[in-house]
Parts: C-alpha cells; sequence; structure tokens
C-alpha cells in the first residue's frame, strides 16, 4: 500500500463492505477503450475519462487497499490519546490525504497516485510529543520541513539528482524493492494474526478468499473482454465483500462500531485544536525525514509510470517535488503528520487495468468525506485485517514484478546483477534486523534503518556510480531510449 509501509508499523488496514454490493452493477458500464498512450494491458489511460458512477467505485477501491488510517491510530494509542483526539488525528488524516492527492493529481505530478502518511516519521513524532506534551512543535517542524522541499523542487536540483543518478537498472531495481519490501507487512502484521474472534487460521482461509476472488475477477476480465471486464475493473472490491461475507459467517465480522459512531464530526486542525510552535531540534529531525521521504515517494512515481508505461520527465519531477511539498504544507495546518505516494495504487491500477486520473480525483474526494462522516470511516475500519491482507499481498507482488519488467530490457552482465543484487540482499538484511540493534542506533541511522526503500536506493545509486561499465557499454540515463550496445552484451558474457 504506501505507500507508501514499514516493516514495523502494526496494521489495522482499512476497508468496506456496505458499498461493495453494487460493484458489478456500477462497473458494467464498462471501461473506455485505451487511447494509444496507454500500455497494452490497460483499458483506460492516465488521461481517459470513465463514467462518474464507475470513477466513483474504482476510487473507493484505492481508499480501502490503502492503510491511510494506520500511522495517525499507531500514533495516538503511542501516546495514550483521549478516544476524542484520537479520531480527530485520524479525521485530519483522512482529509490531509484527500486535500495533499487532489494537489498533485490535478496539478503538479498528474501521476495516478494517491497521497497518504508514512510510517517513516512515526516514532519521530511520538518521541516529539512526549518531549513537549503537544503536536505543537511537531506540526510546526512539519511545515518547516514542507517549505524545504517545495524550495527544492523550485530550485531545479532534485530533477537533475534524479537524471544523473537514477538510469533505468537503478529505477527498476527500486521498484522491485518496493514491493519486496511492502510484503512481508501483508503476512507478519494482516495474515498470521489473531484478532478478536478470528483465529490465526480462519485468518488465513480470510486472506486466500479474498486474494483468489480478486485474481479470478481479474482474469475473467482479462479473457472475456466484453461481459468480462466489469470483473476486472471492480475486482477488489468484490474480492473484499466477498471477504467480508466469510468473515461474518466465521462470526469475525464486528459491526458494532459503526452503530456507536456518531454521523458528523469535525478533524482537528491548527489554530483551532492545537497551536504552532517551532523547536530547532524537532525541525532538523524533520528535515532528515523528509529526505529520507522523497527517496521514497520517487520510487513510488516509478513504480507507476512503468505500470502505465509513460516515463517520468525531468519536468514532471520537478513538479512532483513542489506537490509533495505543498500538500505536506497543508496537511501540518489539517493536523496531518508527513505525507507520502502510496505504491499500492501501482498494484490496484496493474489488477484493474484502469489509470485515469479522474479515480483518483474520486478517491482523493473519498479521503475528504471519511474526515466528517463518522459512520463511513468506522464502517471502512470494521473489515477484518486478513481480508485486506490476501489483497495488499498480491498487489505487492505486482509490484515487484513491474520492476522486474523494467529491469528485464537491460543485458544482465555482471555489473547489472550487482546493481540490482546487492539493494534487493540489503533490503531484506533491513527487514529481518533485530529492533535491539535498531533502538540502540544514532537517531539519523534509525530512520535509515527504518526505511528499507530508501537505503536500497541509495545502495543502488551508489553501486551504479562506482562500479564501471564494460567496455562499450552506454549506460543511459532515465528516460533515456536508448539501449546498451550489443557490443557491451558480448563483454559482459566474456568477462
Amino acid at each position: 500500500m504506501s505507500t507508501d509501509t514499514e516493516r514495523d508499523a502494526g496494521r489495522a488496514t482499512t476497508g468496506a463492505q456496505g458499498a461493495s454490493q453494487g460493484a458489478v452493477a456500477v462497473a458494467a458500464g464498462g471501461a473506455q477503450e485505451t487511447t494509444a498512450e496507454a500500455s497494452s494491458y490497460l483499458s483506460v489511460g492516465p488521461d481517459d475519462k470513465v463514467p462518474l458512477g464507475q470513477a466513483i467505485l474504482l476510487g473507493l477501491q484505492h481508499v480501502l487497499a490503502m492503510d491511510v488510517y494506520v500511522p495517525p491510530f499507531i500514533i495516538a494509542t503511542a501516546i495514550a490519546l483521549s478516544p476524542t483526539a484520537s479520531t480527530g488525528l485520524i479525521q485530519s488524516t483522512f482529509l490531509g490525504a484527500g486535500i495533499a492527492s487532489l494537489i498533485q493529481v490535478l496539478f503538479f505530478l498528474r501521476l495516478p497516485v494517491c497521497q497518504g502518511p508514512s510510517f517513516v516519521p512515526v516514532g519521530a513524532i511520538v518521541g516529539l510529543y512526549l518531549g513537549t506534551g503537544s503536536f505543537d512543535s511537531v506540526f510546526g517542524a512539519c511545515m518547516v520541513g514542507a517549505l524545504c522541499v517545495i524550495l527544492l523542487g523550485l530550485s531545479g536540483l532534485y530533477k537533475r539528482i534524479v537524471r544523473d543518478f537514477i538510469p533505468p537498472v537503478v529505477s527498476g531495481t527500486v521498484i522491485m524493492v518496493v514491493g519486496l519490501t511492502l510484503l512481508p507487512t501483508a503476512f507478519t502484521s494482516n495474515i498470521f494474526i489473531e484478532s478478536g474472534s478470528l483465529s490465526m487460521g480462519q485468518n488465513v482461509i480470510l486472506a486466500c478468499v479474498s486474494a483468489a476472488v480478486m485474481i479470478a475477477c481479474s482474469m475473467v476480465g482479462v479473457y472475456r473482454r466484453g461481459a468480462g471486464r466489469a470483473f476486472r475493473v471492480a475486482s477488489v472490491i468484490i474480492a473484499l465483500f466477498v471477504g467480508c461475507v466469510v468473515a461474518w459467517l466465521m462470526g469475525g465480522l464486528d459491526l458494532s462500531s459503526v452503530g456507536t459512531t456518531a454521523w458528523f464530526s469535525l478533524p482537528h486542525v491548527a489554530f483551532v485544536n492545537y497551536g504552532i510552535s517551532f523547536d530547532a531540534s524537532a525541525i532538523l529531525t524533520m528535515l532528515v525525514i523528509y529526505l529520507v521521504l522523497l527517496a521514497e515517494t520517487t520510487g513510488t512515481w516509478y513504480a507507476v509510470s512503468s505500470v502505465i508505461d509513460r516515463p517520468l520527465t525531468d519536468e514532471q519531477i520537478n513538479r512532483g517535488v513542489i506537490g509533495e511539498g505543498i500538500g505536506c504544507f497543508v496537511g501540518s495546518f489539517l493536523g496531518t503528520t508527513p505525507l507520502t505516494g502510496y505504491s499500492t495504487n501501482a498494484g490496484i491500477i496493474s489488477i484493474t487495468g484502469v489509470a485515469s486520473r479522474r479515480v483518483f480525483v474520486m478517491a482523493s474526494l473519498w479521503f475528504i468525506a471519511l474526515s466528517f462522516i463518522g459512520k463511513l470511516s468506522a464502517l471502512i475500519m470494521a473489515i477484518p485485517a486478513s481480508v485486506i491482507g490476501g489483497v495488499f499481498a498480491v498487489v505487492c507482488a505486482i509490484i515487484m514484478l513491474n520492476g522486474f519488467r523494467q529491469i528485464k530490457s537491460e543485458p544482465l552482465n555482471e555489473r547489472q546483477l550487482y546493481i540490482i543484487g546487492v539493494p534487493i540482499a540489503v533490503a531484506v538484511g533491513l527487514l529481518n534486523l533485530p529492533d535491539a540493534m535498531v533502538s540502540g542506533a544514532p537517531t539519523f541511522l534509525q530512520y535509515l534503518l527504518d526505511s528499507p526503500i530508501a537505503v536500497s536506493a541509495l545502495v543502488a545509486i551508489v553501486l551504479n556510480k562506482l562500479l564501471p561499465p564494460a567496455r562499450g557499454v552506454v549506460v543511459p540515463a532515465q528516460g533515456g531510449t536508448d539501449a546498451p550496445a550489443e557490443s557491451a552484451r558480448q563483454d559482459g558474457e566474456g568477462k
């Protein structure tokens, strides 16, 4: 999902049930035909439009696949917020995610990807809150960090870094690492658990059911392009609905919170529910966190661009950084922790074949609606974690394979094998790093160790610069169309 997405984040993942029953009927209108710019396996390209009802349905699918409410839930639990304050923090997160997503989708990045709260700064935010007793310095530091991100985008430096340091072999590796690092969370935090009235065995069954239904619906759409298209575009919601029905039959679907939750409530925002203050140490902490987030969100952009078969341009990267900063700045006023692009969207696009930005506008509006409608939020949070976990596991695998799709066009000589293999090994190592070793490291290193995507991306970049190419090889920059010369293949094989 994210983001988007760290190994230590417990996931109570989001979902929904009631709105799912009309999924097939709404989708039956069928996706519009692909334009020439869409890739061969997409039925709707990024700039194509879909009917409003279908866009609402598909936007909901992306909302359900993202674990947007989890980071604020973890923060609220760790600092023992009151129920009212916890609800306000979660609703603020929905509102910030929705507005930041609109900023990126409509005006800046213009890719089919939604924003959501990152797991990277969770530990730092908890520490800053406990040190000061309020969110004032936390959100003040977030504002300053977001302004620095905006300035970085306006300077044009970031696009030069990406162009010079991230060729296709590096970007493909980063995409693979994104999927790889998300995958264990689906199992350890969503599936291999005992929750409420569900045993671990039942959770495994639910995950298998939701994954199998989603795959079956997607394949029906692939092989039956007429009537089956409705099943493909609604595959995620159908899978979640069937999973919820099975969970209900097992006695594991608890909707009591929906009845006790108020229909409408307001999120907590700056100058109304909390103040703004500026602390030097908090600001320095957030600056480091925003650097890590930029590395991660760039990986998400590459994942999405790979799925829609549209390479990122320098100008698009620049606009994306500016939009990221503006979204985080606005989110700070709304009581939202730092936001980042969620790579879960790339996997859902691959499954449904729909990449229309209109869908992501609807997803953004869903987030905004969730920030005010309490019962709708409660309904989404009532879905069992294992049901969404089954879908999430498949999505992660698809993200990883999209990275492989980008790499496979490269000649795999020994140099490329190291550039691809070592970052993957580093990511796996960080995923299994003992907590005691992380907690004993300096604060700056803790942020890096908690972000396998950022560290692996740095390793891939460094290896690409340090390892000399074989004789005759032209290493293409990101966005270049030239493949390495045939002589490079021969040199690589002869080493």
